[in-house]
């Protein structure tokens, strides 16, 4: 009954706007950050996920980060991309708003995608300013071709501020939309836990779809538990 409940309140209030986070692309095998089996579990964040660290010592970092690079450029969309790509194509969702850096919407057909966390597609350099591609090739440690100086990933990293015009275009799509699905995000990380309640603020209302509570689940209009996959799939096929 939930997806079909779900299904209707899309119908009402189209074109929705979706904020998707780590449990979207758990299901194409990318870890996710806080859970006992995710990214963190093994090593310390402020260690190998700060600006300070990067400063410090970029080698160490990007020896982290190739890995995982490596890894996230090996994943594929999963049926949560797909279905959400699909719903965007009959109108249903206005744009995606994505907490992850793999580029898996954009992979999946999804057009509008922020990615207020940054993503893996480019880097940029400290030193010159220059943003480059960043290729596979240019690893474990990618310098900056125009001045030589260690490239940083265009990921946020821990005490390193959102990019603006992504974070802004959030806000914009949050207050703009009657209807914010949030799905496979326990909506812990500020500032992006806030634009559910910027749509309530806005008169609009928010619906979740995440294994498990999160930090908002008495607030929704409707709490949807279970997978995101098999879900937005549900969904796409009732909507169909």
């Amino acid at each position: 009954m939930s997806v079909e409940r779900l299904a209707e309140l899309i119908r009402e209030r189209a074109p929705c706007v979706v904020l998707t986070g780590a449990g979207v692309s758990t299901e194409s095998g990318i870890p996710d950050f806080r859970s006992p089996t995710g990214i963190w579990a093994d090593v310390d964040p402020m260690e190998y996920g700060s600006l300070r660290a990067f400063q410090a010592d970029p080698e160490k970092i990007w020896s982290f980060y190739a890995r995982r690079i490596e890894m996230l450029t090996g994943a594929e969309p999963n049926e949560a991309h797909y279905a959400l790509a699909e719903l965007e194509r009959r109108g249903y969702v206005r744009a995606v708003v994505t907490q992850n850096i793999d580029l898996l919407h954009s992979r999946a057909g999804s057009r509008e995608v922020v990615e207020v966390h940054g993503s893996i597609r480019t880097a940029s350099c400290p030193a010159c300013r220059a943003s480059h591609p960043l290729d596979e090739s240019l690893l474990p440690l990618p310098r900056c071709p125009d001045c030589g100086a260690v490239l940083k990933p265009d990921v946020v990293f821990f005490g390193e501020l959102l990019p603006r015009a992504a974070i802004d275009r959030a806000y914009e799509l949050a207050r703009g939309t009657r209807l914010l699905i949030v799905v496979g995000s326990t909506l812990e990380v500020y500032p992006v836990a806030d634009l559910p309640l910027e749509t309530v603020r806005a008169g609009g209302s928010f619906a979740i779809v995440n294994r498990g509570p999160t930090a908002l689940d008495g607030r929704a209009v409707l709490n949807v538990d279970g997978s995101a996959g098999e879900t937005l799939h549900e969904l796409a096929t009732v909507l169909g």
